[in-house]
């Protein structure tokens, strides 16, 4: 009979994407987590993984043996839950990015667990790209993911998707058109958000340099209101102090906020999905405060965040390799005012 103990040990190594992390996860050195899948090899009389450098990859007859190996686990569970009389706890891990609506998201799902005392919820806040190298790698159930647009929806690609339109916000104090380079204040490499706003201004001739950096929104947000440069964000993204300065720098096209599933995510954490799904669906339903609808109903919340008025922008030859993938400058529109609920 084999040992369910080295099983478990196979199948973190799978989901953990190496044996180190595996070791993590069973709390176990990485020798240790070595020597057991050894072990389960002498049992089974052949190997199971391909070792290359830190990358593992599963033999035929490892991933002959990975749907086999769940299941008996998951039985496992079940004899002991059965026999034992105790409720099953799922545990559903789940990433969201730092910069999307944290306080509204959170409470919903701390009502949704709530109302679940078998659901046990952990959530990670990260930018995308992390988000998705947890996903892909077995480490988190759930993740809504700032993305490229056009990857799709289905199995493997997202269940939901909303475009995401983005604005160049600083200062309601900084010198706008004479600054050059242009400083920007950014989320670490690997930022989609960070990658627009440099394609865009690389397009368009204009130099630039980093002169912020900050893995989470309070600290771009407090480089920014202190006038250390300008930054490419979502709208909702703005705070006291802030205004947009779309008319000012050459545009970026739009991204996408995906909400995806792990390939091994378990019902419980489809339903998860779901609830984030919807809250999503709800938030992208509210009017845009560069609308007429919502300029009314933002004005009538009492926000303080401005627009300012689109001037026309002053370009640089100074940069010689542009970049690809922005879309150009707006063009002159009418000086417009509004406030921002945030």
């Amino acid at each position: 009979m084999l040992d369910l103990d080295l099983l478990h040990s196979f199948v973190s190594v799978v989901d953990a994407g190496g044996f180190t992390r595996a070791g993590e996860r069973v709390h176990r050195s990485q020798s240790t987590v070595s020597q057991q899948i050894r072990k389960l090899e002498e049992a089974l009389e052949c190997a199971l993984f391909i070792r290359d450098g830190r990358q593992v990859q599963l033999t035929e007859d490892g991933e002959r043996l990975l749907g086999y190996a769940r299941r008996m686990l998951a039985l496992s569970t079940e004899v002991r839950e059965a026999v034992s009389g105790r409720q099953r706890v799922d545990v559903v891990r789940l990433g969201i990015p730092d910069d999307f609506a944290p306080e509204a998201l959170t409470a919903i799902l701390a009502a949704y667990a709530r109302e679940r005392p078998a659901l046990r919820l952990s959530v990670r806040c990260d930018l995308s790209a992390g988000l998705t190298r947890s996903l892909e790698r077995g480490d988190l159930d759930v993740a809504l993911l700032k993305r490229e647009p056009g990857a799709g929806l289905g199995a493997g690609a997202a269940l939901a998707a909303w475009p995401e339109h983005l604005h160049w916000i600083a200062a309601d104090a900084w010198p706008l058109p004479d600054v050059e380079p242009v400083p920007l204040v950014a989320f670490p490499q690997g930022c989609i958000y960070r990658n627009r706003a440099i394609h865009a201004l690389e397009a368009a001739g204009r130099r630039w340099r980093i002169a912020y950096e900050s893995p989470n929104l309070l600290g771009l947000q407090a480089a920014l209101a202190g006038g250390l440069g300008v930054a490419l964000l979502e709208r909702r993204c703005l705070a006291t102090g802030l205004r947009i300065v779309d008319g000012h720098l050459p545009g970026a096209p739009p991204t996408e906020l995906a909400v995806r599933l792990g390939a091994a995510a378990r019902e419980p954490a489809r339903q998860v999905a779901l609830t984030v799904q919807a809250f999503c669906a709800e938030t992208w339903r509210q009017p845009s405060p560069w609308t007429v609808e919502g300029q009314r109903e933002f004005k009538e919340s009492g926000g303080s965040a401005r627009v300012d008025k689109p001037q026309e922008e002053k370009t640089g030859a100074d940069r010689k390799n542009a970049g690809t993938g922005a879309a150009g400058a707006p063009k002159k529109q009418k000086p417009r005012s509004t406030t921002v609920a945030m």
